[in-house]
């Protein structure tokens, strides 16, 4: 639902849908596709960013890679950011960005996220702007999978250097150092170890190109979030002859002589002699060279430099001070006596991961961190803001209020609620940063990686999960700060017997039982009393392992048919069911899906007994393919369901329309996909939504929301087009049947498709009895195509006095009372009508019926002698002009005088 409440009027182009089959081909979808589109609703607030550029001759333009959002721009330092890969790449995340210095139209980025947590996405290569980054061009690498730095030579926009680490999950052949002399066009590698060894950090020295410094890194990721870090491929190199040849420093005099794991690298802008390094190993710090890195002292061990080294540990030098050297954590460090102490300089957020400083004014920077990015020019002392829908979001979920609320929890952020109307006016990649989107908003309890549960009866009471195993219960009356936790176990129980829950933790209602909520660690959770007390309804229902359990349960859902019926799914490939409220549990698991196997997703239909749809991932051991099933007899056999989805768009969710029991759509790594048979085919609802994982979705009243991670949310809003593909088409406009409307919060917008261009087109909204009480449009002709029509439900307005001026008190039709009203289509004679309803204000209470009637018909009254009052005035004034014009061309004193 939104402000500009879309009523569903469309038509279908003759033989588009004539049958059942054929409202399932692509053709048919792609008609009705055309009208349809995705509309952001924020949060208007920044996810993780990794990757950080700008130019030293454009001041106040800069470029800051989003994880799962793509590259943003802004060319008033800062002040707004713009979207600018769009529809032109196919991966999300831009894990580096680098602007020629020697010309700034020229951008490259690289895509793939390389400083290591457990939920990150994998690329698709580099890309090349020749126009300040409107339109892009791949240009190469395409398997490299994660991008850690791009360096450009200071002269030469075509020599870059390029470090790929490669795929974090498994061994792959792309991994090493690469060198392009023509922009992109060809590549060789000039520095790689193995298949588990890649490129961490690059630099460039920019008074003598041809020295490189580069760190390979030895990393393994395991599923659940496992790593393991450092080992021999790991090591630092330096190439004086750019990129030729390189030598191994990693055992030179002073560093560390044990196992290295990841390494950062940064050269003293004034000084090329001045090298420092932050090394991750047991007894490793910040070193520090002066003779270029032939020996090494250590400068620094303080924790706060080196925690978290897989997921930080970057520097970068000033370029003016060779004494002055930026650490990036947690925090971001400065040290201004060579490494030696540190203080700290504060952007908006924490969690730091690149900052570029401008060669030519170091007191002008861009850093990038966990909130996105931030520009100051005052060498840190202030900051500008991160208002910009980049949040990274784990679940969604919805309201009962109207408008509803859209709740999720985001990476790095708490959680969050805001109203599915706002942002409706404007356009899907909103220049943002000069207003702020509509409140209210507002948290929700739980925290970063919850997933939020309002109560079916009660909008205001929300539960929400967070880390350590948090449930919180917030009633949104009180505020955030009467929040109750009601977690199952405490959150110090670290003894074998403790309960493991999923960093995301499944909550959910029972769609029969609105009283009763459930919780899953590796047990499922039942509480009747709003988590006062809870009672364990299953045995361990993950895999057993030998040394101890590991798993836990990742998806839970209680049918919404059958209240004893659960389903669940674990993080380690099983699948249960239970019949009878929870005293026996029966596995269910699809051949096939195993230990290293994800189940994301169960969604039990509320259309057919026994039927429900499975999601399963295993990109966490370098597998993206897609893994979608369907049981029709309560998983006694399952039947895979991914034909027309790409061999790397794995899927995290699937949800059944609850208005259509063919229709299925899936949130995948790469947005989002539809289904007109039950799976038995998929095709892309991506319309203008752009390349982001999207990690949730649910289908609230008659829109569908999706929560991504990268993007904050988007609503498509009235997918009735969707619902009712199949239907007869009947003459030359086509009606679906239209839904409701809220009177005082809504805007009805009529949306048609023409079977042919005709010579005449009207519409008009009619009352209960068949009166015209608005025409909307009339016209001469109308297009082939789709189009709208919208109307405020206002009847129509008295006529104006010719140039009358109100600044307030403007006379309007009087607004339509709740009831159902009928829309009338005619083109080139041919009429189609269709009901609607309008609705009262939910929000209103304690208002008569009647008193909006009575109302309506005062209101009508008004209106009506304000009208005739017009028109009364504008007679007077047509007969005075009459008068004057006689009078004078009068040539009988009597007729003047009469007159």
């Amino acid at each position: 639902m939104t402000a500009n409440r879309i009523i569903s009027l469309l038509a279908i182009f003759g033989g588009l849908a004539g049958s059942k089959s054929a409202a399932q081909t692509p053709a048919a979808f792609e008609q009705v596709a055309g009208i349809l589109s995705w509309r952001n609703i924020g949060p208007n607030r920044g996810g993780r960013s990794l990757a950080a550029a700008g130019s030293p001759g454009r001041p106040l333009e800069y470029f800051f890679g989003a994880t799962g959002g793509g590259l943003w721009k802004t060319t008033d330092g800062g002040t707004t950011w713009r979207p600018m890969t769009d529809g032109q790449i196919k991966s999300s995340s831009v894990g580096a960005v680098a602007v020629a210095e020697s010309n700034p139209d020229v951008v490259y980025i690289g895509m793939g996220e390389a400083q290591l947590r457990s939920n990150i996405r994998p690329g698709d290569g580099l890309y090349k702007s020749i126009d300040a980054g409107r339109t892009w061009l791949p240009i190469g690498l395409r398997r490299s999978e994660a991008i850690s730095r791009i360096r450009v030579d200071p002269r030469d926009p075509d020599r870059l250097y390029v470090a790929v680490l490669g795929s974090p999950w498994g061994p792959t052949d792309e991994r090493g150092i690469y060198r392009s002399k023509d922009g992109g066009t060809t590549w060789e590698r000039i520095l790689s170890r193995d298949r588990w060894t890649g490129g961490s950090d690059l630099v460039i020295d920019r008074h003598h190109p041809g020295t490189l410094w580069a760190s390979l890194w030895q990393v393994r990721m395991s599923p659940g979030g496992g790593l393991s870090n450092g080992g021999p491929g790991s090591g630092l190199f330096k190439s004086v002859d750019g990129g030729d040849s390189w030598k191994d420093v990693t055992r030179n005099p002073g560093l560390p002589a044990g196992t290295v794991g990841n390494i950062g690298v940064a050269i003293a802008g004034t000084d090329s002699g001045r090298v420092y390094a932050l090394i991750d190993a047991d007894d490793g710090g910040l070193f520090g060279s002066d003779d270029g890195g032939d020996s090494w002292a250590r400068l620094n061990q303080d924790g706060g430099l080196r925690q978290r080294p897989t997921y930080f540990n970057r520097l970068t030098g000033d370029p003016v001070d060779r004494n002055a050297v930026y650490v990036l954590n947690l925090l971001l460090y400065r040290s201004i006596d060579g490494g030696r102490t540190f203080g700290t300089i504060d952007p908006p957020h924490v969690d730091h991961h690149d900052l570029w400083i401008a060669p030519d004014n170091p007191r002008r920077m861009i850093s990038s961190n966990d909130g996105g990015a931030s520009v100051s020019v005052n060498g840190g002392d202030t900051w500008t803001n991160q208002q910009y829908p980049t949040a990274q979001l784990y679940r969604v979920a919805t309201t009962a209020d109207v408008p509803y609320h859209v709740c999720g929890a985001q990476q790095d952020a708490n959680t969050i609620c805001v109203p599915s109307d706002q942002n409706g006016s404007r356009s899907i990649n909103p220049i943002v940063g000069q207003e702020e989107f509509l409140e209210p908003v507002y948290a929700a309890g739980g925290g970063e990686s919850g997933t939020i549960a309002p109560d079916p009866r009660d909008p205001n009471i929300l539960f929400a999960t967070g880390p350590q195993s948090l449930i919180s219960r917030l009633d949104r009356r009180l505020g955030l700060s009467q929040a109750r936790d009601h977690q199952v176990s405490p959150t110090w129980n670290s003894g074998p017997d403790r309960e493991r829950f999923q960093w995301t933790i499944p909550l959910v209602f029972s769609p029969r039982e609105p009283a009763r909520l459930y919780v899953a660690s590796q047990h499922v959770w039942r509480t009747d009393n709003g988590g006062r007390r809870w009672t364990r309804i299953s045995p361990d229902l993950s895999r057993p392992r030998p040394g101890g359990q590991t798993g836990s349960i990742s998806a839970l859902t209680p049918s919404p048919r059958d209240p004893r019926t659960i389903w669940a799914g674990t993080d380690d490939g099983l699948v249960h069911l239970t019949r009878d409220g929870g005293l026996t549990w029966r596995a269910i698991t699809p051949p096939g899906v195993t230990d290293s196997s994800q189940v994301t997703s169960i969604e039990a239909s509320r259309h057919r007994p026994g039927t429900a749809f499975l999601a399963v991932t295993r990109y966490q051991v370098g597998d993206r393919a897609p893994y979608l099933y369907r049981t029709d007899d309560h998983g006694a056999h399952w039947r895979p369901i991914t034909t027309g989805l790409a061999e790397d768009d794995f899927v995290h969710a699937v949800r059944e329309d609850p208005g259509n029991a063919n229709l299925l759509y899936a949130a995948t790594e790469h947005g989002v996909r539809i289904s007109f048979d039950r799976g038995g085919r998929w095709e892309s609802l991506q319309l203008d939504l752009p390349d982001t994982p999207v990690v949730d979705l649910v289908v609230a009243r008659n829109d569908l929301v999706i929560a991504t991670h990268g993007r904050s949310f988007y609503v498509l809003d009235d997918i009735q087009p969707l619902r009712q593909l199949g239907a007869e088409p009947s003459g030359p406009v086509r009606l679906f049947g239209p839904g409701t409307v809220y009177r005082r919060l809504e805007e009805a917008s009529f949306r048609y498709l023409l079977r042919d261009s005709v010579a005449t087109f009207s519409a008009e909204v009619l009352d209960a009895a068949g009166s015209v009480i608005r025409h909307l449009t009339t016209g001469t002709g109308a297009s082939r195509g789709s189009h709208q029509v919208r109307w405020d439900l206002r009847y129509q307005s008295p006529p104006n006095l010719p140039n009358m001026i109100m600044w307030v008190g403007q006379p309007l039709g009087p607004l339509a009372p709740p009831g159902r009203d009928q829309v009338r289509f005619t083109a080139d004679g041919t009429t189609s009508t269709a009901w609607f309803t309008i609705a009262a204000d939910p929000r209103s209470t304690g208002v008569a019926a009647a008193d909006i009637v009575a109302q309506f018909l005062l209101a009508k009254q008004i209106s009506d002698r304000v009208g005739q009052t017009h028109r009364s005035i504008r007679r007077i004034r047509n007969l005075r002009s009459q008068i004057e014009d006689r009078t004078a061309a009068a040539t009988s004193p009597e007729l003047a005088t009469a007159a």
